[in-house]
């Protein structure tokens, strides 16, 4: 399978509630020979019964939508990486790559990319919350119900939301992403308080479970250039998983990374185990029911299929030593329920 993201979209349905937003103007002129579909709301198309993810993937539809209710949320508890007040936005649903261990197989019945044009709405909440919470900094992680910047040069958020960010001195952002997709952060100032997160696996785990995602090297050398501009960055080994030989091969990743990317000016390191919910991760077994991934070593723990204890603490502790004779432990942090 190709490992190009492509944002080839033949077909996008947009709500009509969305039509006259900037954002949702400007796509539809970037698409504007795909087929337009007026739609009243985009549960109509991503939530109806009967479809079929993994055929969906091969081909998406794009789905213009203005994002109602809650617009920024509280981070789980071990999602943070060292702020006392964490939340989590998501701009947009689903994702170009093709993981397969991502939960969002298991969430959604569509793999549609469904794009929240409102993006004044989001920038709100973000900023009446860090007026509530005057004192210290409080932290907003994108890129949990999508890719960060995968998908940028259609969603234009970096453009939007970074220097929405810069202005406002008690805000923290990280950009999630295990994409290359940095043009946009290039060519504008470089801020102190938005970090750009690049997600990790070893080499072995990324050949065969992380389809259509840049390869490893390609991911250093756009990270790299990132912290060369002075971009603070940061490393995500999350999800960890166990196979054979794990050890070295994650061994030989943090070596290819530590020869680029300088530890001394790295934001941090967070290390988590492969987890999913049961109801998420029972359907996503479904769609691959022969994925080695999905039989070792994995047992059903608050409401989480999960490793046992005794792989987790090797997983996460060998991965904590490995990465700790290139980076200070204050900066490393385990994500741990």
């Amino acid at each position: 399978m190709s490992r190009n993201t492509s944002y080839m979209i033949d077909t996008i349905f947009i709500e009509k509630s969305a039509r006259n937003f900037p954002l949702a103007k400007e796509v539809l002129k970037r698409f504007s020979s795909a087929q337009h579909i007026e739609c009243s709301h985009y549960g109509e198309v991503f939530n109806r019964h009967g479809q079929n993810f993994r055929v969906q993937k091969n081909h998406p539809s794009l789905i213009l939508a203005v994002k109602e209710g809650e617009f920024v949320l509280p981070a789980p508890v071990e999602y943070h990486v060292g702020g006392r007040h964490n939340y989590y936005f998501s701009h947009m649903l689903n994702c170009p790559y093709d993981c397969r261990y991502c939960f969002l197989q298991g969430m959604y019945s569509s793999a549609h990319y469904v794009l929240f044009v409102n993006y004044e709405d989001f920038k709100n909440d973000i900023a009446n919350i860090t007026k509530i919470n005057s004192k210290d900094p409080s932290w907003f992680f994108s890129g949990y119900d999508c890719d960060s910047l995968a998908f940028d040069p259609v969603s234009n958020f970096v453009n939007h939301f970074v220097p929405f960010i810069a202005e406002n001195s008690n805000a923290r952002m990280e950009l999630r992403t295990k994409s290359t997709q940095i043009r946009a952060l290039n060519k504008i100032d470089v801020t102190s308080n938005v970090i750009c997160a690049f997600s990790f696996t070893g080499e072995l785990a990324n050949r065969s479970l992380e389809h259509r995602v840049p390869e490893n090297s390609k991911r250093i050398s756009a990270m790299a250039k990132l912290q060369y501009r002075g971009w603070p960055v940061a490393v995500r080994f999350d999800p960890m998983m166990y196979y054979q030989n794990w050890r070295q091969d994650f061994s030989q990743l943090c070596l290819n990374l530590f020869k680029k990317i300088n530890p001394a000016y790295l934001h941090s390191v967070s290390i988590g185990a492969f987890r999913m919910p049961v109801n998420y991760f029972r359907k996503v077994r479904s769609l691959y029911p022969t994925e080695s991934l999905f039989v070792a070593g994995l047992h059903q723990k608050n409401g989480n299929y999960e490793y046992g204890l005794n792989i987790e603490n090797e997983l996460l502790g060998e991965a904590q030593a490995i990465v700790g004779q290139f980076v200070e432990q204050d900066r490393i942090y385990t994500m741990r329920d």
